[in-house]
């Protein structure tokens, strides 16, 4: 009996308990509006200008896009340093493609991306099948692309691309009902991706109420849910009066909620998660570890690749230097939005959530004219800080 109760003790019971182990999702949300906000007065007003906002989606699209991909990679216990040199190189490889050979850039496109997934592939089967460290695999790696980019390129910068293949980093989506100062159908679009979010998590308290699972407060639940839905549809009219919804705003979100789906609700997320947790258990448990691992390069892989078509498309031509540094942002993004290093634990929405905070205290710092020495300097305290909270908090719950 003595033994029951002092388990029970260590449980959190009721809605604190709910609230305490949603924290630091929560405390992600709310330092997020908190630095939005800071830097909105810090810079006069320039950072919700409709213009700015669509400069921020444009500067970390491809951030965000990788850091779906490094999720996964960090959730499973590895990590990947080639990511930026990856995406540089598969940037030069569409150049090459579709300016000197003139290839359309639909067959351009999907080479680049089925390259992406073979380095992936290479990668991920040392890792998995070698079990060389991943460390060390992706840090060769990154040496290794980084070269190729520039052997490919030639030591000099091609372009410009076609005017088709930049509308994925620059173009809108087109609006027929557009007025003077207001794009309708990027508002509606906006509104209506809210209130699916709404009905999808109400959904999903229904559901658990219904099987006997703990929920938070109901008000707590209303006011932070009508609080995200007013968010998202301010922040769709703010973009909907300058162009409207950005293109890769649009892809974005579909794989935000691809892998939102697949994290949390398929079997093949599950077993990254219990990959990531206690490797030697899951193999015991029959989960294929291997080849789990093996899947988890080749996606990262493939949305490196798709990053650095983004980065080319909106630079609209790419560099020897495409990609330098991006492994930095993307794994920062990641531990930021709550990822462990030690693996088993992150969420799709805390890794967006972290690289938009990377995002915006760049924009904000260099809008407001520090320097870049000084930004990497609070960048990498950032970092640190987060990593420090997340080993207090498995320390305090050990």
């Amino acid at each position: 009996m003595a033994t029951t109760t002092n388990l029970e003790t260590k449980k959190p019971a009721g809605d604190a308990g709910i609230l305490k182990n949603n924290l630091r999702e929560y405390g992600l949300l709310i330092s997020l509006v908190a630095i939005m906000v800071f830097f909105q007065v810090m810079t006069n007003g320039t950072l919700f200008q409709p213009l700015n906002l669509t400069n921020l989606i444009l500067q970390n699209s491809y951030i965000i896009v990788m850091a779906l991909g490094m999720l996964l990679v960090i959730v499973a216990g590895h990590i990947d340093l080639s990511v930026g040199s990856v995406s540089g190189f598969i940037g030069a490889v569409a150049a090459v493609l579709m300016v000197e050979y003139e290839m359309h850039f639909v067959p351009a496109t999907l080479i680049c991306l089925v390259l992406g997934g073979a380095i992936g592939a290479a990668q991920g089967y040392w890792v998995a099948f070698y079990k060389i460290p991943s460390f060390i695999v992706t840090l060769a790696g990154m040496l290794v692309f980084k070269g190729l980019a520039l052997a490919v390129l030639g030591g000099s910068s091609v372009g410009p691309f076609p005017a088709d293949f930049q509308l994925l980093s620059t173009g809108f989506i087109p609006d027929p009902f557009s007025g003077e100062n207001l794009r309708i159908l990027s508002l509606v679009v906006g509104v209506l991706i809210a209130l699916g979010l709404l009905i999808s998590k109400v959904r999903e308290r229904a559901d658990r109420i219904k099987h006997g699972m703990d929920n938070e407060p109901t008000a707590f639940f209303a006011l932070k849910n009508l609080v995200f839905v007013a968010m998202i549809t301010a922040f769709s009219y703010l973009l909907s009066s300058y162009k409207g919804l950005p293109n890769v705003l649009i892809v974005m979100l579909l794989l935000m909620f691809a892998y939102d789906f697949v994290t949390s609700k398929t079997t093949v997320g599950r077993r990254i998660y219990a990959l990531g947790g206690n490797e030697k258990a899951a193999r015991l448990s029959g989960i294929k570890t291997e080849r789990l691992t093996f899947y988890t390069f080749i996606n990262m892989g493939v949305l490196a690749a798709l990053a650095g078509l983004i980065f080319a498309a909106r630079l609209n031509t790419a560099t020897p230097k495409a990609g330098l540094g991006f492994e930095l942002d993307v794994i920062a993004a990641c531990f930021i939005g709550g990822a462990s290093a030690s693996g088993g634990v992150g969420k799709v929405l805390g890794a967006v959530i972290g690289a938009f905070i990377m995002g915006v205290m760049n924009n904000g710092m260099s809008i407001m004219g520090i320097g870049i020495d000084w930004q990497q300097v609070i960048k990498g305290l950032v970092l640190l800080g987060a990593v420090c909270i997340d080993v207090y908090n498995k320390n305090k719950t050990n």
